[in-house]
């Protein structure tokens, strides 16, 4: 667990990197403590069967906003450069909500449109989706996506379609969109690799994650922030950045968290943060799945909760501020 606050990376006289490194609005890294997950909360750390009962509800936003309550205890410890994020739901996050969205932009909140559980996108609240999405005072609206160039192409369209409804409001309503987009593997890719995970994230995902971006984009959504997951190969990084910026567009890029282990998403991380364009992070069940199973079981108080999710957080916060001073494979230094 982190004990000291990060300091701000050095550059020393006669060192440089590419370029210096993009950053997200306001000019900060900006690192997202992701907890809008629901579905798979509810059935994978609570073990519910059907809805919550209202004690089991109360529960589950009690430990969100233990989860906000440690994002204040680590934001304390970041440098100037590093901008904080919350990205939580109403549901079960209402708490947190209002209280980030009254930090005064100590706190970057993004919160969920789309309904939890769902195979494509549907709309959390349906027709009144709107009316939820402008409630909150929120920096930017988020919708988490699944598609595949293999997949059905009626499904495809429809879902295109409504994401397009909700980029041309996100632009409206002044609410930039984080769009997370995760690309499943296809029955014909599980086949190409012999239904290796590992094979297909590196192999064929990087290529596949591009399609998806330029199809979505050829279909009218427009992204400001794109949360990919992690890519294994610097390369590969380049051309998914190359497709969120093609034809002149100023979109970001964030990695995603996909509840992996702490070795792989430090390589995940190594291999982004030093790509200009690629902006911060947004990563959840890795840094606050472990200890609210701990807590759950009465392992861990709640100020024990509080600070190992604040340590894990800093340690990947640490991690990609450090990273992002490197020089990006097949870059000579320049100047800064």
């Amino acid at each position: 667990m982190t004990d000291v606050p990060l300091a701000e990376p050095q550059k020393s006289a006669g060192t440089a990197t590419a370029a210096t490194p993009a950053t997200a609005p306001g000019g900060k890294t900006l690192l997202i403590l992701a907890a809008d997950h629901r579905n798979s909360l509810e059935t994978g750390l609570y073990g519910l069967t059907g809805p919550p009962s209202p004690a089991q509800a109360a529960r589950i936003c009690a430990d969100k906003l233990l989860i906000y309550q440690a994002l204040l205890d680590a934001a304390e410890k970041l440098p100037a450069s590093a901008q904080p994020g919350i990205l939580i739901d109403e549901q079960y996050g209402a708490d947190a909500i209002e209280l980030a969205g009254r930090s005064g932009g100590a706190v970057n909140l993004s919160v969920p449109i789309e309904a939890s559980g769902s195979e494509w996108f549907e709309f959390a609240y349906g027709d009144q989706w709107r009316r939820h999405a402008e409630f909150f005072p929120a920096d930017h609206a988020k919708v988490l996506v699944r598609d595949n160039p293999g997949f059905d192409p009626g499904d495809r369209a429809r879902q295109a379609e409504d994401l397009a409804e909700v980029s041309s409001w996100a632009t409206d309503a002044g609410r930039p969109l984080i769009l997370e987009l995760l690309v499943p593997a296809s029955e014909s890719d599980k086949r190409a690799v012999g239904d290796d995970t590992a094979r297909y994230d590196a192999e064929i995902r990087p290529g596949l994650t591009v399609a998806v971006i330029e199809y979505l984009q050829d279909h009218g959504v427009e992204p400001a922030i794109w949360k990919i997951e992690g890519l294994e190969r610097h390369e590969d990084t380049v051309a998914v950045l190359a497709a969120a910026q093609r034809d002149g567009r100023t979109a970001r890029c964030i990695v995603l968290g996909r509840h992996a282990t702490h070795s792989r998403l430090d390589h995940w991380l190594k291999i982004a943060a030093p790509v200009p364009g690629f902006v911060g992070f947004a990563i959840g069940r890795s840094i606050w799945w472990d200890a609210l199973h701990s807590h759950l079981h009465h392992r861990s108080s709640n100020d024990e909760t509080r600070r190992r999710i604040a340590g894990q957080y800093l340690d990947f916060a640490r991690y990609y501020l450090e990273a992002r001073e490197a020089t990006p494979p097949g870059h000579d230094p320049q100047p800064w």
